[in-house]
């Protein structure tokens, strides 16, 4: 019997082996031209796509797809569809190297329609040129031809990957892109585009990074603020300490720590995503940098020195904010644990008052029934007597009793006596009950 193995898969066999082999690099060979967005955003990334297509009449891949690549004729392209940014990247294919001057003004954006590049407004975070060239001539003229390229900017260069050398300056220029030169000195096939998509990935993953600055900014003036009011609330609290009110001290405290806490609160929901974001972004720049195997070109600083002294900073920047946010709630927190305590040892004092007031309370009411239990039994004794003096009387019309007044006398201890008996058995009665 023969078993077909691929029936055997688990459901995510196929897509999960599959999904290592899903983002190639492209293939590149010195000279190339390569111009490379990273746009902003969820939505609308598949119909930004399938409207470049449609404008060069190609075909758009189908819906959920994360990765294309295709020859439009006049270039190449690579879409990359991330977490939270699509990647656009154009290669063109050129004969030979324009002049220094006039390289980075013919890259393959300019074969792209006017009316799809208005749609991406306000969304390009990076779009970046980047010169693939093999140099000849003397070393002098080709560091000539970089000063006019980047236009006598301080440049980070180094050696990479045993036989290539990057060069750029990671600013943005008049022409609203940052540029990349990278000479193809003795590298082998297929390490171009190796080495391309792994500069893409650095200035990308960089800016991603940097997303989180701006916000780590404009959060510590909140910091700060909160930061004070604890301060004054852990005074107050102090001061108060020991005093004895209505409660109402207390309550202002507890409100006043609740509203600090709310307000840290938001300022961490609105930052830790991106505080997370940076970092992960972060270690992935790092990473990309590693690979590059970076041998230093005598007098440049490498790309490594430059995100050290640039990007490390900015980084360190974000986890110092966060990690205030933290030690600012977790303080909060202390003191919220410690006003309650307070207010609790407050309510235990106040109901030990009102137990104390009840249990006198009580005992005056015991005393209360006892003098009413008294009269109570004087009273029916009184009326019993009475009765018994009626029928006493009664008694010597017949005859039967010569001096009624004195059976009257003789009864009454007798009669309060029983009276009182009846009364404590009836009380038992009802405790028991």
């Amino acid at each position: 019997m023969s078993i077909v193995f691929s029936s055997l898969n688990h459901a995510q066999r196929v897509p999960l082996a599959a999904e290592i082999h899903s983002r190639p690099f492209l293939a590149l060979e010195a000279p190339t031209l390569l111009s490379h967005f990273a746009i902003i955003g969820e939505q609308e990334q598949q119909e930004l796509l399938a409207e470049l297509c449609g404008h060069f009449g190609v075909s758009a891949p189908g819906p959920g797809g994360k990765y294309f690549s295709h020859d439009f004729g006049r270039f190449r392209l690579k879409w990359e569809l991330h977490t939270e940014f699509a990647t656009f990247t154009f290669a063109e294919s050129v004969d030979s190297m324009p002049l220094p001057e006039e390289a980075f003004a013919s890259m393959p954006s300019r074969h792209l329609p006017e009316q799809w590049l208005l749609r991406l407004q306000g969304r390009v975070l990076v779009a970046s040129h980047v010169v693939l060239a093999r140099p000849g001539g003397a070393q002098a003229a080709f560091a000539a031809s970089l000063q006019r390229m980047f236009q006598g900017a301080p440049l980070a260069g180094s050696q990479v990957m045993n036989g290539g050398e990057l060069w750029t300056d990671f600013a943005i220029h008049a022409d609203g892109f940052s540029r990349f030169v990278i000479c193809d000195t003795v590298m082998h096939e297929q390490q171009a585009g190796r080495l391309v998509q792994r500069v893409l990935e650095i200035e990308t993953y960089r800016m991603m990074a940097l997303l989180a600055l701006p916000l780590a900014q404009a959060a510590v003036p909140e910091l700060n603020a909160v930061e004070s009011e604890l301060a004054t609330l852990a005074g107050a609290l102090v001061e108060a300490d020991g005093k004895v009110d209505d409660g109402s001290t207390e309550q202002n405290l507890l409100d006043r720590i609740t509203h600090l806490a709310a307000r840290i609160e938001k300022v961490s929901a609105d930052t830790s995503y991106r505080f997370a974001a940076a970092k992960a972004y972060f270690s992935l720049v790092i990473a990309r940098i590693d690979e590059l195997r970076e041998l230093r070109i005598e007098g440049t600083p490498t790309v490594e020195e430059f995100m050290d002294r640039r990007l490390a900073p900015a980084m360190k920047t974000c986890e110092a904010v966060a990690a205030r946010q933290q030690a600012l709630a977790g303080r909060i927190a202390n003191c919220n644990d410690l006003l309650r305590t307070r207010v609790g040892i407050v309510q235990e004092a106040q109901n030990r008052q009102i137990l104390q007031s009840m249990n006198a309370r009580a005992a005056q009411q015991v005393r209360l029934q006892q003098a009413v239990e008294g009269l109570s039994v004087a009273a029916i004794s009184y009326y019993v007597i009475g009765l018994i003096g009626y029928s006493a009387k009664g008694a010597k019309v017949l005859g039967w009793v010569g001096n009624p007044e004195l059976v009257m006398g003789v009864l009454v201890p007798v009669v309060a006596v029983a009276v009182w008996i009846g009364l404590r058995c009836m009380h038992r009665r009802l405790h028991h009950g």
